[in-house]
C-alpha cells in the first residue's frame, strides 16, 4: 500500500476557509449573530496566491495579484481625472480661468433662467395662494373663528365686565363632596327579595288585578300626555330661542352651579308678556331658583335683578318685583339698566318714580338715558322743559337732550333761538345744523349750512341739504355747480363716499320730491372711481336697470342722460334709453329721446324703426311717414325699413302706396323676405295669380326659400288645387330638406287626401332628416290619434320622449290626450321635474286644475304661464277662456290690454288663426275671441 494519506484524512491548508472560491468568508447562525469565524486579509490572500503561483511557475491571479492592483489604480485615476472642477483636479487642476466669453455665456443663460422664472411666477403664486385660500377657508384656524368675538369683546362696558359672575369653587366642591360620600360608603348584603324582584323585571304579565284601582297603581294617561306636551313645548320653544341666535335664554346648570344670561331671559320674560298666555307655576318656580341663584352668587349683577324683577311681575306679585328691584338699585347704585326697571316698576305711583329718578339722576348726572325717563315721568309741559334744561347743564354735548327739549318748545323764534345754541355747543351734529336750517328762513339757512360746512367738513349730507335748498327756492340751475363743488371739497379732506351710497342719496332724494338734487348728484357722482373705459356703459346700464327696478325713475332716467351724453354713438344706451320713457316717461319724451337717437346714431337701423313705430302709435301718421322717408336717405335698400313702411301703410288701408313701396324695394333690395312680403300682401288680397308669379318669380332667384314653397302650396290649397299644392310642398322638401314647417304641411294635406300611409311615409322622413325635433314627432302621433289607432300612438309617443325628453309639447299632448284623468296630474309632475319652465306644460296643469274645479290653483298656473312667456299665444287663449266663465269683467278688461301690449305670436293654436289671410289686419282682441273659438 501507499504511505500517501487517504484526502479526507489530509489536514486542511493554512488559513483554509470552506466556499472561498464562491465568495465565502463565513457563516452566520441563529444563536450569534455574525460571522463564524473571521476569514483571511486581503494581505494574507495576496501571499497565499503569489506562493501558490511561484510553486506552479505560473503568474499570479488577476483577482487578487499584482495586476489588479495596478488596473484598480489606473481607474482609479482615469475617474479623478472628470471630478468637479471646483476641486481642482483634472481637466481644470492647471488654474486656468474663464473668458469673457465664457463669463458672457453664464450671463446670458442667467437671465433666460430669470426670464422663464419670471413668466410663470404669476401664475404659479396665483396658484399656491388660491391653494392657501382653499386650505384656509376649509381648516380655519382657531383665532380665525372666533376673531368676530374677539372683537365684540371691545364694546363691552365697565359695568357689564362688573356685572360677570364668579366662577366660585363649586365644581371642586361638587368633587370632594362625592370622594367623602364614596369613602364613608359601606356595603350591605342584597336581600333575596330584591333578587326575586329584579329577576322578574322583565316578565310580561297579561293579568290584570282587581285591586289596582284601589290601591292607586292605576296608570293616568292624561298626566303622561300632558307632561309629554309640556316637554314638547319646551324643546321647541328652547330651539326657537336658540335657533334665532339673538335674544335666546342659555341655562346651564351642573350640580348646584348656574349660570344665567340675564340679557336673553329678559327678552324671553318679554316674548312671553307679549303672547298673552299663562306661563306654567313649575317653570316660573325654575326660573325663579336659577335667577336668585344667580343673584346670590354676584351681589353686584344688575341685570339678575331685573330678570329676577320682571319674573315676580310675570308671576303677579308686582309688590315682590318692587322689592327685588328695590335691592338691585341699593346694590348695584351704578347700574342704569336697573334704575330704569325701578322707574318702570313705581310708574303706577308717580310720585315714588320722581323720587327713584331722582336718586338715580343723583347717583347717575351722565346717563341721559335716566334724564329722559325723567322728563317722561313730568305731566306739564313746563315741568319737562325744567327737566330737560338741568339734563342739559348737566349734558351739554347729548344730541338726543337737545333734541327733546326742542321738541318741546312750540314757539318758532325761541326753536330757533334753541338750535343755535345746540349747533354752538356741539358743532359736529350733523343732524343738528340740517335741522336748524329747515326752520330757518331760506337767506339764513343758506348762512346756516355755510357754517355747518366749516364745521363739518367731511360731511357729504350738507352738501346735499344745500342743494335741497337751492331747488325749494327755485334755483335750480345751482344745483350742477353746488353739486361739483361738493365733490371738490370732500376729494380735499378724503371724505368722498362711494358712488353706491350717492345713489343711496339721490334716491332718497327723489322719493322727498327733490327730483333735480337726485339728477345733480347723479351727474356729479355717477361716474366716481370709474375708469375711463366701455365698463362704465355696462355699469350705468346696470345702475339704471336697478334703480329703476325699485321704482326710482328720475334718478334711472338722468343715469341715462349721462350715459347718453357720454357714449352718444351707443345704439345700447338709447335704447335702454327709449324703453324707460316707454314705460315710465311720456309720449313726447319718448319721441324727445328716439329724436336725438337717430341724430346721433343715424345708422342703427332699429332706432330708425323704433322711432317711426311709436311715431305711428303716437297718432302722427304723417311724421312716421316723414321718419321713414329720413331713415331710406341714411340706409338705401334696407329691407326692414321697407317692410316697415309696408306695415305702415297696410295698416292704414293704403294698399297702393304698400304695393309701391314692395316694388321699390324690389328693385333696389331683392331678398327673399322682399318677395315673401309681395307674395303674402296679394294673397291677402285674394290677388291668387298675382301672388303665384311674385312666388314664382321669388323662387327663381332664391330656390331654398322654405318660407315661399310654403306660400305657394298655400295659395293652391286656397284655390283647391290640391295637387298643384301637394307638388309645390313636395319641391319645398326637397329643395329644403331641413325645414320641419314642409312636412307637417305635406304630411297634413296628404291626410287630408286620404292617404294617411303616405302621410305616415312623409313624416317617418322627416324624422330622419331632423332628428329629434319634437314637432315632427308630436306630429307622428297626432296622425295615429286621429286615425284611431292609439297604441300606434303610445308607442311613437314612448319613443319620442326617449329622442325628446325636454319637448314641452310632446308631454301636453300626452297627458291631454294620452292619459286617463286620474293619471294627468302624476304625469304633470313628471313631466314638471324633466322640463323645468315650459309654457305649454304650465297650461296643461292649469287646465287639470280648471277640471277640478280648483279655479284659484288654475288662476295661478295660468298666470305662471302667461309672466314666463308672454309671446305664447295659446296661453292667453285658454286663460281668456276660463275667464270668460269664471272671471270678471274688470280682469278681462286688465288681461286684454295685457296682450295687446305683448302681441303674441306662438301657439299652434293661435298661429294657425293669427296666419290665415282671413284674418289678416284684424286686431289682438278679434284673433284672440277667434282663437278661443277654435280652442278644445
Amino acid at each position: 500500500m501507499s504511505g500517501r494519506r487517504d484526502f479526507l484524512s489530509m489536514p486542511a491548508p493554512e488559513n483554509y476557509v470552506a466556499g472561498l472560491g464562491r465568495g465565502a468568508t463565513g457563516f452566520t447562525t441563529r444563536s450569534d449573530l455574525g460571522p463564524a469565524r473571521e476569514g483571511p486579509s486581503e494581505e494574507q490572500m495576496k501571499q497565499m496566491l503569489a506562493k501558490r503561483a511561484e510553486q506552479l511557475g505560473a503568474a499570479a491571479p488577476s483577482a487578487y495579484g499584482v495586476v489588479a492592483v495596478e488596473k484598480k489604480e489606473t481607474e482609479d485615476e482615469e475617474e479623478d481625472r472628470f471630478q468637479d472642477p471646483d476641486n481642482e483636479v483634472g481637466l481644470f487642476s492647471s488654474g486656468m480661468n474663464y473668458d469673457k466669453e465664457d463669463d458672457e455665456a453664464d450671463r446670458i443663460y442667467q437671465e433666460i433662467d430669470d426670464k422663464m422664472d419670471k413668466r410663470r411666477r404669476a401664475r404659479r403664486e396665483a396658484r399656491e395662494q388660491q391653494e392657501r385660500d382653499e386650505y384656509e377657508a376649509n381648516n380655519p384656524k382657531i383665532q380665525a373663528q372666533f376673531a368676530d368675538l374677539k372683537r365684540a369683546l371691545g364694546g363691552v362696558s365697565e359695568e357689564e365686565w362688573a356685572a360677570l359672575p364668579e366662577v366660585g369653587d363649586m365644581t371642586g366642591k361638587q368633587k370632594r363632596a362625592r370622594e367623602a360620600s364614596r369613602a364613608n360608603a359601606r356595603s350591605y348584603a342584597v336581600p333575596d327579595s330584591v333578587l326575586n324582584a329584579a329577576a322578574k323585571s322583565g316578565e310580561l304579565d297579561t293579568s290584570i288585578s282587581s285591586n289596582d284601582a284601589d290601591s292607586g297603581t292605576m296608570t293616568n294617561f292624561a298626566s303622561i300626555g300632558a307632561a309629554q306636551q309640556s316637554a314638547l313645548q319646551v324643546r321647541l320653544d328652547s330651539a326657537a330661542n336658540t335657533g334665532g341666535g339673538v335674544g335666546g335664554t342659555q341655562t346651564a346648570t351642573s350640580g348646584t352651579a348656574t349660570s344665567v344670561d340675564p340679557k336673553g331671559y329678559l327678552t324671553s320674560l318679554d316674548k312671553s308678556q307679549l303672547q298673552g298666555g299663562e306661563v306654567p307655576v313649575e317653570d316660573v318656580n325654575r326660573a325663579r331658583v336659577l335667577l336668585e341663584s344667580a343673584v346670590r352668587t354676584n351681589v353686584n349683577n344688575g341685570p339678575g335683578y331685573v330678570a329676577l324683577a320682571r319674573l315676580e311681575e310675570l308671576a303677579g306679585k308686582v309688590h315682590t318685583a318692587k322689592k327685588v328691584i328695590q335691592r338691585g338699585c341699593e346694590q348695584c347704585p351704578r347700574s342704569v339698566v336697573v334704575w330704569e326697571e325701578a322707574i318702570r316698576l313705581n310708574k303706577d305711583s308717580t310720585h315714588n318714580a320722581k323720587i327713584i329718578a331722582a336718586n338715580a339722576i343723583k347717583l347717575n348726572p351722565k346717563q341721559t338715558v335716566l334724564w329722559q325717563a325723567a322728563i317722561e315721568l313730568e305731566q306739564t309741559s313746563a315741568a319737562k322743559k325744567k327737566v330737560a334744561r338741568q339734563a342739559i347743564d348737566h349734558n351739554p354735548q347729548s344730541v338726543n337732550l337737545w333734541k327733546t327739549l326742542i321738541n318741546l318748545t312750540e314757539e318758532i323764534e325761541n326753536v330757533r333761538l334753541l338750535f343755535a345754541k345746540a349747533t354752538e355747543t356741539v358743532p359736529l351734529s350733523e343732524e343738528l345744523w340740517i335741522s336748524y336750517a329747515r326752520v330757518a328762513e331760506s337767506d339764513q339757512a343758506q348762512q346756516i349750512l355755510n357754517a355747518a360746512r366749516r364745521a363739518i367738513p367731511t360731511s357729504s349730507n350738507i352738501w346735499i341739504h344745500a342743494c335741497r335748498l337751492q331747488e325749494q327756492i327755485g334755483k335750480v340751475e345751482l344745483l350742477d355747480k353746488i353739486m361739483q363743488r361738493a365733490v371738490k371739497a370732500l376729494i380735499k379732506e378724503n371724505a368722498m363716499i362711494k358712488r353706491e351710497e350717492w345713489l343711496t342719496q339721490a334716491e332718497i332724494c327723489e322719493e322727498e320730491g327733490d327730483k333735480a338734487t337726485a339728477a345733480a348728484i347723479v351727474k356729479a357722482t355717477i361716474g366716481w372711481s370709474l375708469d375711463e373705459d366701455d365698463e362704465r356703459r355696462d355699469v350705468w346700464l346696470e345702475d339704471s336697470k336697478s334703480v329703476s327696478s325699485r321704482g326710482h325713475f328720475e334718478t334711472a332716467r338722468a343715469i341715462l342722460g349721462l350715459a347718453s351724453s357720454t357714449f352718444v354713438l351707443s345704439t345700447t344706451v338709447w335704447t335702454a334709453f327709449a324703453e324707460l320713457e316707454k314705460h315710465h316717461g311720456t309720449t313726447e319724451s319718448l319721441l324727445s329721446v328716439l329724436e336725438r337717437a337717430v341724430n346721433a346714431c343715424p345708422n342703427s337701423e332699429s332706432l330708425w324703426l323704433t322711432f317711426a313705430r311709436e311715431t305711428w302709435h303716437a297718432g302722427n301718421v304723417d311724421d312716421a311717414r316723414i321718419i321713414l322717408g329720413r331713415s331710406f336717405e341714411q340706409l338705401p335698400g334696407n329691407e326692414n325699413l321697407y317692410t316697415r313702411a309696408v306695415d305702415f301703410e297696410v295698416d292704414a288701408g293704403n294698399m297702393e302706396q304698400a304695393r309701391a313701396f314692395l316694388a321699390t324695394a324690389r328693385e333696389s333690395a331683392a331678398t327673399d323676405r322682399i318677395y315673401l312680403k309681395s307674395a303674402v300682401l296679394e294673397f291677402q288680397l285674394s290677388n291668387y295669380e298675382e301672388a303665384l308669379d311674385l312666388c314664382s318669380s321669388g323662387l327663381n332667384l332664391f330656390p331654398g326659400s322654405w318660407k315661399m314653397h310654403a306660400l305657394k302650396g298655400q295659395i293652391y290649397h286656397a284655390l283647391s288645387k290640391l295637387k298643384e299644392a301637394q307638388e309645390a310642398y313636395s319641391t319645398g322638401v326637397r329643395a329644403a330638406p331641413k325645414a320641419p314647417v314642409l312636412y307637417l304641411l305635406l304630411s297634413r294635406l296628404q291626410e287630408q287626401l286620404g292617404a294617411v300611409v303616405k302621410a305616415r311615409s312623409t313624416l317617418d322622413k322627416a324624422r330622419s332628416q331632423i332628428p329629434k325635433n319634437g314637432e315632427l314627432w308630436c306630429e307622428s302621433v297626432q296622425l295615429e290619434r286621429r286615425a284611431g289607432n292609439i297604441p300606434s300612438a303610445n308607442k311613437l309617443m314612448a319613443i319620442a320622449l326617449q329622442e325628446c325628453p325636454t319637448s314641452g309639447l310632446l308631454w301636453a299632448e300626452k297627458i291631454m290626450h294620452l292619459e286617463s284623468r286620474t293619471q294627468r296630474k302624476p304625469r304633470a309632475l313628471e313631466a314638471i321635474k324633466k322640463v323645468e319652465k315650459d309654457p305649454q306644460l304650465f297650461v296643461v296643469v292649469a287646465r287639470i286644475f280648471w277640471a277640478e274645479r280648483r279655479l284659484d290653483k288654475a288662476s295661478t298656473w295660468f298666470l305662471k304661464a302667461i309672466s314666463l312667456d308672454s309671446d305664447f299665444g295659446d296661453a292667453w287663449v285658454y286663460y281668456w277662456k276660463f275667464l270668460s266663465e269664471h272671471g270678471t269683467a274688470e280682469k278681462r278688461e286688465e288681461v286684454l290690454s295685457k296682450i295687446t301690449m305683448a302681441e303674441p305670436r306662438h301657439g299652434p293654436i293661435w298661429q294657425s288663426v293669427n296666419k290665415d289671410p282671413k284674418n289678416a289686419r284684424k286686431s289682438v282682441e278679434e284673433i284672440l275671441k277667434l282663437a278661443v273659438a277654435k280652442a278644445e
